[in-house]
């Protein structure tokens, strides 16, 4: 297939039209990535079993747990009823006390099958070795009367870990701040075990080191920092060899989860990791998940991708070695995550609306973002616009369709829709109520009429600005100047205002702006924005429990639109939040904004930079152009940033 690629960058350069293939970008994923590890906000107490646990581990299949605590000298069982979902764990009240061979128990390892069990303690510096009868049963557990001294080596060991087919142990601790590696002549058997003389510091990243854990084939190694409180990541160039072992400068905070971690754990494939601290005494779990874009060049030389998460480029099926192979990826700024008010822009888009009304107040988008509404204080009308490129604002036309609510209200100030655009509400400020309205066509104007539903929010605020609702129509929300505080309402039948009650519930945004206007939420109401009239920003509140105003906090984001309007009055969003619009009566246009997370951009160790070093991924709505070959059937490719749109 032929395929003429024309783009533009930033500064409008044209640089080339392309006239090859079109290939194919595969995405997929990789585990154990703690460059992109972030916490779930799942954690699970072990407080009731012990007061300092150090250590975790899993079965298998993920369906047991087990912990090692400090104060009892004890190892304990957990069911999880979700393989690796902490949100269903339960203790199993099934414990194993080791107090006879160790008084402050570190860690615990299991062999492949769950019929052994091994433990390591800073007290006399042994391992030591159980039997389970039954696999993954701790109540079934007995002493083997088999034990290792790690004493010359280490003589406050922390963590034991083992290789994947038992013939090699690690023992790591705070004594040297390192990790000690052993062989076991008969794999997992302590009684045939002898060091190797091979350690490796990792006093460089902390010298307290406690956890330690592998992934599956031994390539990386994952060390807790209890001074950091952090997790680091190391390269093993061959599998299980600490020999070959080097630090990857890679480093993951867990202190905003516990300040005294000390054990570590994967699932199976490494897309979560767990965290045990005694300062909550709790487990924590994180995603550890890279995506991967895979560009293969069997199917072309010319790639377009805009990532939609952090990701790992790389290049696969090239052409033998000896033969030149190349490929040009036009990479495209995108995001990781929407709804970033901290990382937000201004897209340098804007539409006006002055021909319409020269007091514009709300604005309001359809599903797909084809369609976008505007209500209008001096026409007490609401105007309707087409977006030929969905939320683009620079496709916006007017479609010559407007509906008055003068009928209703001489002084309209927000429009709000349900989620299939058959109903559509609009608050008034001079009988301070909310109305309701019918479109037989969804989401057209031309279609509407009034339903003879009203909701009265005087009772409340005597001058209301702005109206949003919940996902499922069953909660409603209202910010005011007479109260500078959003009020939570109930529709016991979703977007039915004749069912509408007030919750008692509201939220003061007084300390943020004394003239709130426009709000807005997320999609899953974990978050709420709310348009300050006096200070010309946007503020970023966090609600603990979805769309609940009584467990809403300032985030301490603001983002300043005073740069584009100095009267912002609305707010909304694109369905992904990667995108904000605003709209007010200074200029009376609507601005778009970016509001995502740059995604980070990572590539293949194969590849090789002309500068010695990987461009910086492009910021959003901005294209880069790179350019890669290699002659040696991609065992390494050279690699070049050939234009920045950045610049």
């Amino acid at each position: 297939m032929s395929n003429n690629k024309d783009f533009k960058v930033k500064n409008g350069i044209q640089p080339t039209v392309y006239h090859e293939t079109l290939g194919t970008v595969v995405s997929g994923s990789v585990g154990y990535s703690l460059a992109s590890a972030s916490y779930d906000s799942v954690s699970f107490s072990v407080a009731g079993q012990d007061g300092t646990p150090y250590d975790i581990i899993f079965n298998n299949d993920g369906t047991k747990m087990y912990i090692v605590g400090n104060i009892n000298d004890s190892v304990y069982q957990y069911t999880l009823s979700t393989a690796f979902d902490l949100s269903t764990a339960s203790y199993d009240s099934v414990s194993f006390s080791v107090t006879d061979h160790m008084v402050v128990p570190r860690s615990i390892a299991f062999n492949n099958d769950g019929s052994k069990m091994y433990t390591v303690g800073s007290t006399n510096d042994n391992a030591y070795q159980y039997t389970l009868s039954t696999a993954f049963d701790l109540s079934t557990a007995s002493y083997d009367s088999v034990s290792f001294s790690v004493a010359g080596q280490e003589l406050a060991p922390t963590g034991i870990n083992f290789s994947s087919d038992g013939t090699k142990m690690y023992i790591v601790g705070y004594d040297t701040d390192s990790v000690h590696q052993y062989t076991l002549s008969t794999a997992f058997d302590l009684s045939t075990a002898s060091y190797d003389s091979v350690s490796f510091s990792v006093a460089g990243q902390d010298t307290a080191p406690f956890g330690l854990v592998f992934n599956s084939d031994g390539t990386k190694m994952y060390m807790v920092g209890f001074i950091t409180k952090s997790v680091y990541q190391y390269s093993l160039s061959t599998g299980f060899d600490l020999s070959t072992a080097s630090y990857d400068s890679v480093i993951l905070s867990v202190n905003s989860q516990d300040s005294s971690p000390a054990g570590i754990a994967f699932n199976t494939d490494g897309s979560k990791m767990y965290i045990v601290g005694y300062s909550g005494d709790t487990v924590y779990q994180y995603s550890t998940t890279l995506t991967t874009a895979e560009l293969d060049l069997s199917t072309g030389s010319v790639f377009d991708y805009t990532p939609t998460s952090d990701v790992q480029v790389t290049l696969t099926n090239p052409a033998a070695s000896g033969t030149s192979s190349g490929a040009t990826l036009l990479l495209d700024g995108g995001s990781s995550a929407g709804y970033d008010l901290g990382n937000a822009a201004y897209s340098g888009v804007s539409f006006s609306v002055a021909s319409q009304d020269a007091n514009p107040l709300g604005i309001a988008f359809n599903n797909d973002g084809s369609k976008m509404y505007m209500v209008g204080f001096s026409s007490g009308s609401v105007y309707q616009y087409t977006l030929s490129t969905a939320f683009d604002l620079s496709t916006a036309s007017y479609d010559s369709v407007s509906f008055s609510v003068t009928s209703q209200d001489t002084s309209p100030q927000y429009i709000a829709f349900n989620n299939d655009g058959s109903k559509m509400y609009m608050l008034g400020d001079t009988n301070n109520s909310v109305y309701q309205y019918t479109l037989s066509t969804a989401f057209d104007l031309s279609t509407a009429s009034y339903d003879s539903v009203s909701f009265s929010v005087s009772g409340q605020d005597t001058s209301p600005d702005s109206i949003a609702f919940n996902t499922d129509g069953t909660k409603m929300y209202m910010v005011g100047v007479s109260s500078d505080s959003v009020h939570q309402y109930t529709l016991s039948t979703a977007f039915n205002l004749s069912t509408a009650s007030y919750d008692s519930v509201s939220f003061s945004v007084a300390s943020q702006d004394t003239a709130p206007f426009g709000i807005a939420f997320n999609n899953d109401g974990t978050k709420m924005y709310m348009v300050g009239n006096l200070s010309d920003n946007v503020y970023q509140y966090s609600l603990s429990t979805a769309f609940d105003l009584s467990t809403a906090s300032y985030d301490s984001i603001s983002f300043s639109v005073a740069g584009q309007e100095a009267i912002p009055l609305g707010i909304d969003f694109n369905n992904s939040g990667t995108k904000m619009y605003m709209v007010g009566n200074g200029s009376d246009s609507v601005y778009e904004y970016y509001t995502a997370t740059p995604a980070t951009i990572t590539y293949d160790s194969a590849l090789q930079w002309s500068g010695g070093t990987a461009p910086t991924a492009p910021a959003i709505g901005e294209t880069d152009v790179i350019t890669f070959n290699t002659t040696d059937g991609g065992t390494t490719y050279q690699a070049v940033q050939a234009i920045d749109g950045a610049k």
